[in-house]
């Protein structure tokens, strides 16, 4: 099957079509809309980066940013009162293709973490949480920095109870409570600086989906390709897949690597951890 602009635009519409949601398309940008006629905002999708990524993960990739949008527009339909709130705000993890802004001129509270991943605040509400965005930090007059300060100190507040198997000489960690922050772990790095005094080998990390954080001693060259692969099998069975490549953990900072069958890693360019 070939996907262009066009497919990928009706496909969309049909995934995401609802009472009460209008389209709208920008041919010269090749951007699509999705709008809540009852509260006139929405989210505005680029389409070529959608199509690039389906040509890689296939329908993934529309599973993937049909509930980004899901989640997106749900969160502006409800405008919670943070204040008060100081120990429900959290930083969550999501793929650095996740949208950046709900709306123009309206962008979320983002930070920078590494090339496949991007560093998001929310409030969380119970069942669900409202990710921050410049209208919401507005509304209740607090600054970035304030919403950083108080999600990282919540983050590391967090329980870390890991769970631990070994698998050809290697031992893997599964950080995995189900609380809608497994993956933000990767931020505490306390936590981290632990988890390194415990390895003997190499210390890697996986982030595939939000529900789970994957930290692998490895002792061999095995040890790489049985995390690659749990790496894709848990970034293909997520609700919310962040990224099926792993990480390496030296000297305080993550590095994305690509881990190509019986080889060792191929690192990419490394940032700071946040």
């Amino acid at each position: 099957m070939k996907m262009d602009s066009r497919k990928m635009r009706i496909t969309l519409e049909e995934r995401l079509s609802k009472p009460g949601r209008t389209f709208s398309y920008n041919r010269d940008k090749d951007e699509l809309r999705i709008e809540s006629e009852a509260t006139n905002k929405g989210i505005t999708l680029s389409l070529a980066g959608i199509v690039a990524r389906w040509h890689q993960h296939k329908e993934k990739a529309i599973d993937e940013i049909v509930y980004y949008i899901e989640e997106g527009l749900e969160a502006m339909d409800s405008e919670p009162m943070m204040a008060g709130g100081e120990k429900k705000i959290f930083p969550i993890i999501r793929s650095a293709s996740f949208p950046v802004e709900p709306e123009e001129g309206n962008p979320f509270l983002t930070d920078e973490h590494t090339a496949e991943t991007r560093i998001y605040y929310a409030y969380d509400m119970g069942k669900s949480y409202r990710l921050i965005d410049s209208r919401l930090l507005q509304k209740e007059g607090w600054s970035p920095e304030q919403v950083r300060e108080m999600a990282m100190f919540n983050v590391r507040s967090l329980p870390t109870p890991v769970k631990e198997d070994s698998v050809a000489g290697n031992v893997f960690y599964f950080l995995n409570t189900k609380d809608g922050y497994d993956a933000s772990r990767v931020l505490n790095k306390g936590f981290l600086m632990e988890m390194q005094d415990r390895i003997t080998g190499t210390m890697a990390l996986a982030i595939p989906h939000q529900d789970v954080l994957i930290i692998a001693d490895i002792r061999n060259d095995t040890g790489y390709d049985v995390l690659a692969q749990m790496a894709m099998s848990f970034f293909a069975d997520g609700k919310v897949p962040v990224t099926a490549l792993s990480f390496l953990f030296e000297n305080g900072e993550l590095e994305p690597i690509f881990i190509l069958g019986k080889n060792k890693p191929v690192k990419r360019p490394r940032r700071p951890l946040t």
